[in-house]
């Protein structure tokens, strides 16, 4: 997944596409600091190139990313030169300490299985202070799928132009997304795809895995872009 033709130019096809990498940021931490006045860390997981972790740099004394992919990595490294980045798959990773806050965005977790989803929920607990807080987004759910979904943009984000055509299906009890890029610059033009593969977990799951992890559980439905924000807050502290 993400090779290094997408990994280069992931943020500024996303942020030309309208996503607001500094208000989900501060979206995020502003639901994190309402269940925990005074969070000063933050772990981002699947934070790819580091789209939303440089926004949370600014927000938080202290921040690391973990992320799966090397060719996603690289490009947070050398935006990110003076934070801690590490290599590792959010299913069973450990970092060695703990933070008041985990973030996952941008419906990575929805790239698993029900059980992987039910180990990663337990990791993210393991890497959290009691009554820290840990806040997911995911993919859509089942009746809010839209089956052969299809999205066109043409970008010119500098001396380049972009141009990208999605359609997504439903697969089972996932959907997949097949995406073609088409990238021209003076030297010439190339064409790429990409494929993705969602789990259509139901919100029932997300609790139930939550809770089995040790979270208190809620949902916000109208936040990041329409699929919403499962947050929660690990027991063994009373909550503010």
């Amino acid at each position: 997944m993400y090779g290094p033709e997408f990994a280069e130019i992931y943020d500024c096809v996303y942020s030309l596409r309208g996503k607001d990498y500094p208000a989900e940021s501060k979206y995020v931490t502003e639901q994190i600091r309402a269940r925990l006045p005074g969070a000063s860390s933050l772990l981002d997981v699947a934070c790819g190139t580091g789209g939303h972790l440089r926004y949370f740099d600014e927000l938080f004394e202290h921040v690391e990313g973990v992320e799966l992919t090397e060719a996603m990595l690289s490009v947070a490294r050398d935006r990110m030169p003076g934070t801690p980045l590490h290599q590792g798959d959010m299913r069973a990773f450990d970092i060695g300490r703990t933070f008041d806050a985990v973030v996952c965005m941008f419906a990575a977790v929805a790239h698993q299985s029900a059980d992987e989803l039910a180990g990663t929920m337990r990791c993210f607990a393991r890497h959290l202070r009691p009554g820290g807080v840990v806040a997911v987004e995911p993919w859509w759910f089942p009746e809010s799928f839209l089956d052969g979904y299809v999205a066109a943009d043409v970008l010119t984000p500098d001396h380049r132009t972009i141009s990208r055509v999605s359609h997504t299906r439903r697969e089972g009890e996932a959907s997949r997304m097949e995406v073609h890029y088409v990238v021209a610059d003076a030297e010439g033009a190339r064409h790429f795809t990409e494929s993705y593969l969602h789990q259509l977990f139901p919100r029932d799951l997300y609790e139930r895995t939550m809770r089995d992890a040790g979270f208190t559980t809620e949902y916000i439905d109208d936040a990041q872009s329409g699929r919403g924000l499962f947050l929660g807050v690990k027991e063994g502290a009373e909550r503010p």
